[in-house]
């Protein structure tokens, strides 16, 4: 199949002071993609899948075709008129030094630190007497930055680390043991290892989960039997024991365990989706003991939080949607022994621990409010936050009590803030040095109502003083799935598209947990209409209230966003202007059939549980309901070759549809990210490259020719 479109812009430049250019037309000539008459049947219902080879990652012919589409994309991208102003803006407003909070590990404080534009940032440490050393360098570990650093796991005295490694951005990590004093290697690399947090028994081993490697492609693959290991120190990974899981019978697609900070226990949590789990403990002290149930069904989400002596500290959302604190102790932890500790609220809750207390975390309305306890369940106080937006941290060891908490919201850099545990008195800790001026902006939050009557609230982000007349670009950006919440927080890529003049929006949709279980669960299986019905609303509330238009709405979304995006571009395609789907689930129908992609069942359910189910995903699945005939907006759809989480399939087979329907000028666009993958461990040079290019599609397909003056911009910040 080809296609070739011209690209004709007739709209006219409303944000930028230069004189108009004259207009350009810009042609797109569509790769080949080879149909088959591929069918599958679902309760009597044949459906077609003509794309189905583009399924297969380790095909030369798949390789070709993206080879093909790479070279088209890039080719139209590098026409664009501004898209280089736009990388020269990102890289010098990303140009300044970035500090993590610090924490505590035996006789040293750690943080990561970036001078700018490292493409990874760096690990230092500072000993007692405050001299400061690189500990550890991922921009070391591969040349163009691609190999990064996946988690720090430090023994109780902080001798010992394990730290795992991404390569090309895959969720198959490799663990390495690092003597911390030293720095030098002391075992073997542990391969493998998937989804998994790694955790200490003492000096002598680690626990760590992973699954058996799947036959096949190891990065489209099914994975669906996690198991926990324990692996001893100075044995070869083939000797380690198996701790739980494994049973043919009984299967697990995430299991994680954590030993106690006294290392008296060992929590271990299982669960078959991303929802609910079981919960199981083993006293670490008796030799020979068994696991014992906390929770011997996945209908609740809970986990060990700390422990003091045989007392238990839980967090559930058992009989409790917005989550609560309960103790039990080890002897008969059962949920019939349980007392409230932190009873569950109106609003959601968040908990953390250091220096001796416990930090309760609220989200009201998604902005943070955080009340600091004490272990018998007595609020101390509340924490007076630097102002309205999202507070993070307050994490540390027990004998911690100077702790690190972290605020930032849509229009306010991260800063980070000293807390003392005893007295409650907060510091500036770190501001960053960024050539942006908060003071320009403002974010406003409103709520509007979605298509059943539902309360919506949504935050709106842009330039003081801009007019709403109904032709801004606006960025619409929403998640809605996996009772992720999305709350108020900087970005340098958002910045530039508000110092260009955009307005970007982001509300708290269905399928997410700003409002606790039930919102989220109001998003989920035969209710996931709700969530697109929610984000076609706040596009409408956009335009209805003259913030923009559909000529200057852009949506976007990643991964499950990926699908919000999809559906919403395919069900309402008369309502924006650019569709940005980014490694997205949009093949409703086959999505669990890849790697672990069974364990989001509990959000979508599966084109195989019912006949009712299979109806509901086909009714919205983005894939199959492109349309021949239809003029969808501009799209640009962003994937990586080393997605093994949404795997690049579903955005290679929704590309080859979309340009095979797509009627009218405006393009379809795929581009795939070689060596990356989901997007953790990006390297800065990537995620800047990116971003230039999905702006200056964006800002390109709504007509504008040219940007503002970057010098006008910079004597702006500095004011």
């Amino acid at each position: 199949m080809k296609k070739r479109i011209i690209l004709i812009i007739v709209m006219p430049l409303i944000w930028c002071s230069c004189e108009k250019t004259a207009k350009k037309d810009m042609a797109v000539t569509y790769p080949e993609t080879r149909k088959t008459d591929t069918t599958d049947t679902y309760f009597n219902t044949e459906v077609k899948d003509p794309y189905r080879w583009l399924e297969d990652d380790r095909s030369p012919e798949t390789a070709a075709w993206v080879k093909a589409e790479n070279k088209v994309t890039f080719d139209y991208l590098e026409q664009l008129p501004f898209r280089q102003q736009l990388k020269e803006r990102l890289e010098y407003l990303w140009n300044y030094e970035k500090v993590s909070s610090p924490f505590k590990e035996g006789d040293y404080t750690y943080y990561f630190k970036n001078d700018g534009l490292q493409d990874q940032s760096v690990l230092y440490r500072k000993n007692a007497e405050g001299t400061e050393e690189v500990f550890l360098d991922p921009n070391t570990f591969s040349e163009d930055g691609t190999v990064s650093l996946g988690g720090l796991n430090f023994s109780k005295d902080g001798d010992l680390l394990a730290y795992s490694i991404s390569e090309g951005g895959s969720d198959w990590r490799k663990v390495i043991v690092m003597n911390a004093a030293s720095r030098e290697i002391i075992e073997d690399t542990l391969r493998d290892i998937k989804f998994s947090g790694v955790s200490w028994k003492g000096r002598e081993g680690v626990y760590y989960s992973s699954y058996d490697k799947p036959e096949g492609s190891e990065l489209s693959a099914k994975t669906d039997q996690h198991k926990l290991y324990y692996h001893k120190l100075g044995t070869p990974q083939s000797e380690d024991i198996l701790i739980y899981g494994g049973k043919p019978e009984e299967k697990h697609r995430y299991i994680r365990a954590k030993v106690t900070e006294d290392e008296r226990y060992l929590a271990i949590s299982a669960a078959n989706s991303t929802s609910g789990n079981k919960l199981f403990l083993k006293d670490l002290q008796s030799p020979g003991a068994e696991l014992v149930p906390i929770i011997d069904h996945e209908k609740n989400d809970s986990y060990l939080l700390d422990n003091k002596g045989t007392t238990l500290y839980i967090v559930t959302n058992l009989d409790a949607p917005n989550q609560k604190v309960v103790t039990t102790d080890a002897a008969d932890p059962v949920p019939e022994n349980w007392k409230d500790l932190i009873p569950e609220t109106e609003n959601v809750l968040s908990i953390s621990k250091g220096g001796g207390y416990l930090f309760a975390e609220y989200m009201v309305d998604a902005i943070s409010k955080v009340y600091q306890y004490d272990y018998e369940g007595r609020k101390i106080r509340e924490i007076e936050l630097p102002g309205i937006g999202t507070a993070g941290g307050f994490g540390g060891k027990e004998d911690q009590k100077t702790l690190y908490y972290s605020f930032t919201n849509y229009n306010t850099p991260g800063n980070i803030y000293t807390y003392d545990a005893g007295s409650g008195k907060s510091e500036l800790y770190w501001k960053p040095e960024i050539d942006f001026n908060p003071d320009n902006y403002t974010s406003e939050q409103v709520f509007y109502t979605s298509k059943d009557g539902t309360r919506i609230p949504m935050i709106i982000t842009y330039k003081k003083g801009t007019e709403l007349n109904g032709k801004n670009p606006a960025m619409l950006y929403g998640y809605g799935g996996f009772n992720i919440s999305l709350q108020p927080y900087f970005s340098t890529t958002n910045a530039i598209w508000l110092e260009q003049g955009g307005i970007y929006a982001v509300p708290n949709i269905r399928g997410g947990g700003e409002y606790g279980k039930k919102w989220h669960v109001a998003g989920t299986k035969m209710q996931k209409q709700n969530v697109f019905d929610d984000f076609i609303a706040a596009a409408e509330y956009l335009i209805d209230n003259k913030y923009t238009s559909p000529e200057y709405l852009a949506i976007r979304g990643g991964s499950n966003g990926g699908l919000l995006v999809g559906a919403t571009m395919t069900q309402r395609p008369d309502l924006m202007k650019v569709a940005l789907p980014a490694v997205g689930v949009l093949d409703m129908l086959r999505y669990h059939k890849f790697t672990a992609g069974a364990g989001w069942a509990y959000d979508y359910g599966t084109s195989e549980d019912s006949e009712a189910m299979f109806k509901y995903l086909l009714g919205y699945s983005p894939l199959h309901n492109i349309k021949e005939g239809t003029e969808y907006p501009a799209t640009l759809i962003t994937t990586a070759d080393h997605d093994d989480r949404v795997v690049p399939a579903h955005s290679f087979k929704f590309a080859a549809t979309l340009q095979e329907k797509q009627t009218g000028t405006n393009p379809v666009l795929i581009r795939i990210e070689t060596n990356a993958g989901h997007g953790a461990g990006t390297p800065i040079s990537k995620t800047i490259e990116q971003t230039a290019d999905i702006f200056g599609f964006t800002l390109y397909q709504m007509g504008y020719k040219e940007l503002p003056d970057p010098e006008v911009i910079k004597k702006e910040m500095s004011e």
